[in-house]
């Protein structure tokens, strides 16, 4: 259900829903106004409101110089942008987007994760299936993981990570002291493995309790006048998650 109501056979949902499919199902011989403005007035616009937001989404998606032009004669980062200008033309409430970011140049992408934020900001439910992980962490913190069909973990992806106990966090530390930041942190009993690299000053640490860990650092190379310059971890990323999960 959504809203309280069944889907199938339910027109008045239509209206509220937009749909960005994964796969292409173009009309090749319309431009891409006429398949917007066509598309418009099955949801039941007048011819002028249709036209009046066929344009719009055009100039939302960059794609109003090539308004004119015939769908297939798009490549595929234009036909991906088009598509997507279909799902929220008609200014729906829930966007489901599946891999809308598929084709598009990193310019593209970059715009369209962004014009993905601005609809969540603006309070529309968006849902965004997609295999590359690193992009949805640029859309949101809220997650849902799936494997073979199954929920394997959902909420914020940190939250996800302190859950999997059973891998130590892997942080990366750039600083200026090196050796002295090796020592100081095998004293602690939760850190289970240090390595340290003098030539690129890097200090690569294995922690149980990384919130622990994360408390006590900042005091740490204050005590020691050591001096951070970065600090990452390749554990926290969503692929680094996802792939801990499925093992």
């Amino acid at each position: 259900t959504i809203w309280g109501e069944k889907i199938w056979n339910n027109h008045r949902l239509t209206r509220r829903i937009g749909y960005c499919p994964e796969t292409d199902a173009f009309y090749n011989h319309l431009t891409g106004y006429e398949y917007l403005f066509h598309l418009l007035r099955l949801h039941g616009f007048t011819k002028s409101e249709a036209s009046e937001k066929a344009v719009q989404a055009l100039q939302t998606v960059e794609m109003e110089p090539a308004r004119n032009k015939k769908i297939g004669s798009y490549s595929k980062g234009m036909q991906q942008r088009i598509k997507l200008a279909q799902a929220f033309a008609h200014d729906p409430e829930l966007l489901l987007l599946d891999e809308p970011l598929l084709g598009m140049d990193p310019l593209g992408r970059h715009k369209t994760i962004s014009l993905i934020n601005e609809w969540g900001n603006s309070g529309k439910t968006i849902i965004v299936s997609s295999h590359i992980l690193h992009e949805v962490e640029e859309m949101t913190d809220t997650i849902l993981l799936m494997n073979r069909g199954n929920i394997i973990a959902e909420g914020n992806i940190y939250e996800i990570r302190r859950l999997i106990d059973e891998h130590p966090l892997h942080v990366t530390i750039g600083c200026d002291k090196t050796h002295q930041l090796t020592s100081k942190l095998l004293e602690y009993d939760d850190v289970i493995s240090v390595q340290f690299d003098r030539e690129r000053g890097e200090v690569t640490v294995q922690t149980t309790k990384p919130d622990a860990f994360y408390q006590r650092l900042p005091g740490m190379v204050l005590e020691n006048d050591i001096e951070i310059f970065t600090i990452m971890s390749p554990d926290e990323n969503l692929r680094a998650v996802f792939e801990y999960l499925v093992r």
